[in-house]
């Protein structure tokens, strides 16, 4: 289970697999950073917390990628080495009006300084041809950043 890079016109792609639901999250966002540079120091910068909620499950990796990327400039850090510790998913996903329905994840990342790597700039995660859904072995994401 991991991630893979693919070219997509002018922007770049992360197809990732993952035997849960935290698992292609995590993928997904090591992708992100993958795309972002292409060596990461090991052991460098400090681990950080984060906790996002969304109403649907794909809103979900979405905002989560974009608070990676907007953590990324507001912190000067690229965010590697992520993992997802949870994701809770609503009782009832048919009553998507309840405040109780939303999804959310608890997640952290290393935060590794810009000026210790070579790093691109990844503008945004889109929903252009966006998919995250549930396969034989787990979980599949494919998701379109633009640079």
């Amino acid at each position: 289970m991991g991630f893979e890079l693919r070219d997509h016109t002018a922007d770049v792609a992360v197809a990732a697999t993952g035997d849960s639901l935290e698992a292609v999250f995590e993928a997904t966002a090591d992708g992100l950073a993958a795309a972002s540079c292409d060596e990461i120091p090991p052991e460098t910068g400090e681990r950080f917390s984060l906790t996002v909620t969304a109403e649907r499950r794909e809103a979900l990796l979405f905002d989560y990628l974009g608070e990676l990327i907007y953590l990324r400039d507001v912190r000067a850090e690229l965010p590697v080495d992520n993992r997802v510790a949870s994701i809770d998913a609503p009782a009832d996903e048919s009553d998507a009006d309840a405040e109780a329905t939303a999804w959310s994840l608890e997640a952290s990342a290393r935060g590794v300084p810009l000026a210790a790597v070579d790093a691109r700039e990844v503008k945004a995660v889109t929903y252009s041809e966006m998919r995250l859904e549930s396969v034989a072995d787990g979980w599949e994401a494919y998701v379109v950043f633009d640079v």
